[in-house]
């Protein structure tokens, strides 16, 4: 089971903008925020449903090759909904809203490409 997952940023605060409106859009918010002082590393910012952040990005040079993040949603219109505030907060288009039958019959899904080119998604895995 995974406890918690994330990626380096290049441009934290952008980066930061860009996933507390993508990631809003599905009900997770900006939790937590630690300083290179803390870490001991990099300005760390933790995203999740509250208590606990479960999606960190940090400061740095980007992973290379990109990361593909998927969220899972309880509904399509939340895919929808994650879609149309990632372009809105600067993502780039990989993926409109729609099914992917290849995987399975009722698999809704959306991606989109943030500030660093990482591909994130949302998926919904219930029929509509």
């Amino acid at each position: 089971m995974i406890d918690h997952t994330g990626l380096v940023v290049s441009d934290f605060a952008k980066s930061k903008a860009f996933y507390t409106q993508a990631l809003g859009a599905i009900g997770y918010g900006l939790l937590m925020e630690l300083p290179a002082s803390v870490t001991g590393n990099a300005d760390v910012a933790g995203f999740g449903e509250p208590p606990k952040p479960d999606f960190w990005i940090s400061r740095g040079t980007p992973n290379q090759p990109s990361i593909h993040v998927a969220f899972r949603v309880a509904s399509r219109a939340q895919v929808d909904a994650f879609h149309a505030a990632a372009l809105a907060a600067g993502g780039r288009d990989n993926g409109a809203p729609g099914l992917r039958l290849h995987y399975h019959p009722n698999y809704y899904g959306a991606f989109v490409l943030d500030p660093d080119g990482h591909n994130i998604e949302a998926v919904c895995h219930e029929p509509e």
